[in-house]
């Protein structure tokens, strides 16, 4: 097995091969020593292909989920020769390193803080809870990272890494949580804390380590200049972990090479489709709009500026009777007579910006209805109508408890 690989497809199939001896128990100074050379020379995209090829093969990916660890593990000699990714300030993956690295320093002092209550101080316990509750804000980087980087990095081919790493990133989650509910009980020992303490931060820092060295490196060399520009402008809205990012960056334009190779390599998602609607986020035919609205489960009314009935949903189970008798009919003929003066006020309320909510619940039929009217303004702040939502909502008031898996759900079979 020493001798050297140069061809890219025989590397692949060396390093599937490790991946599975791995996973089939083999020890990591073992592998390292039966391949050596593909091992060493493999870089963090050569790793993301051969777990995706074994995804595709039908490896779950959860087994690699499992083992991905031990992964890096084996690889960490050849990943540590690349040299981690330099941006400036304000560009996505600064962003993201400058937050691993307020990170790694929040973990050590809430090491730092749990060793203090271990030695009976007792204020160093409520300091940890502090700390926990900073902790939990990592979820904004977390999110970031599965709702802006990776769909991007999908539409790449690149996905099979992405969907482990989501899955590792729910379960450092679940620690968070349960550490956090741990140490804000009554019951909270400091010697149990540190235990669970460990594990959580072993997992975060190992994560830390996963994206340095195979997401970030991965994502500059796959995404374009345009394409972090357009993730920069999505950032703010999930929001940040005790960062606030700078403008340095600015984005420059490619090249048109690059901008051809881009082209060939991004994946076209609505490919014969000629009568797309293009929608603030998204794009979608008629049809498609049609049938999100109608398979919504409420009813919904649109009424116009000039308070007239321009369109309502036709679902599968109506809640207020509703014909199309009443397209463009003035909405306070909709109602009975003394209904009226509420739908003007409500009416007058949106119109002057007095209001932008109204609801109401009642009991009808058995059902515990709840019906909601939105204002609609448009970016100069000028009314264009309201929407009128109605749901029936007697099964939500009667849940309790977690539902989390899909197949106990009604109307799932096993």
């Amino acid at each position: 097995m020493s001798e050297h690989i140069n061809n890219a497809s025989q590397r692949k199939e060396a390093l599937k091969e490790v991946i599975k001896r791995l996973h089939a128990g083999e020890s990591v100074e073992g592998l390292k020593d039966k391949f050596g050379d593909a091992i060493r020379g493999a870089t963090a995209g050569d790793i993301a292909e051969a777990e995706r090829a074994l995804i595709g093969e039908g490896v779950s990916v959860s087994e690699i989920q499992r083992l991905c660890d031990l992964h890096v593990a084996v690889f960490q000699d050849a990943l540590d020769e690349e040299p981690p990714p330099e941006s400036m300030p304000g560009h996505p993956v600064f962003t993201f390193r400058m937050e691993n690295e307020v990170t790694a320093r929040l973990l050590e002092a809430m090491q730092e803080t749990i060793e203090s209550w271990q030695a009976g101080d007792d204020e160093a316990h409520q300091s940890l809870q502090q700390q926990a509750e900073n902790l939990k804000a990592i979820e904004k980087h977390y999110s970031r990272k599965e709702n802006l980087l990776f769909p991007y990095l999908e539409k790449k081919g690149f996905e099979g890494p992405s969907k482990v790493m989501w899955g590792v990133d729910n379960e450092i989650r679940a620690q968070i949580k349960q550490f956090r509910q741990y140490i804000d009980s009554p019951e909270a020992d400091p010697v149990e804390a540190s235990a669970q303490f460990t594990t959580v931060a072993q997992d975060i820092r190992e994560m830390i380590y996963k994206e340095e060295r195979i997401l970030f490196p991965e994502a500059l060399n796959r995404l374009s200049e345009e394409e972090w520009a357009e993730i920069r402008e999505q950032e703010d809205e999930i929001g940040y972990f005790n960062v606030t990012p700078r403008d340095t960056w600015q984005p420059g334009q490619s090249d048109e090479s690059a901008k051809d190779e881009a082209a060939a390599t991004e994946t076209v998602p609505f490919e014969g489709e000629e009568d797309l609607i293009s929608l603030d986020t998204g794009l979608l035919t008629p049809k498609q709009i049609n049938l999100l609205l109608t398979n919504l489960p409420v009813d919904v009314t649109f009424v116009d500026e000039n308070d007239r009935v321009r369109y309502f949903t036709k679902g599968r189970e109506r809640i207020f009777d509703r014909s199309p008798s009443i397209i463009g009919r003035e909405v306070v003929n909709c109602h009975p007579p003394q209904s009226v003066h509420r739908v003007e006020i409500i009416l007058d309320d949106f119109r002057s910006g007095k209001r932008d909510v109204a609801e109401f619940w009642i009991q009808m039929g058995g059902q515990f209805l709840h019906i909601r009217y939105f204002a609609m303004h448009d970016q100069e702040g000028v009314y264009r109508g309201c929407i009128e939502v109605s749901q029936n909502v007697t099964h939500i008031r009667e849940l309790e408890g977690e539902q989390r898996l899909l197949d106990d759900a009604p109307g799932y079979a096993d």
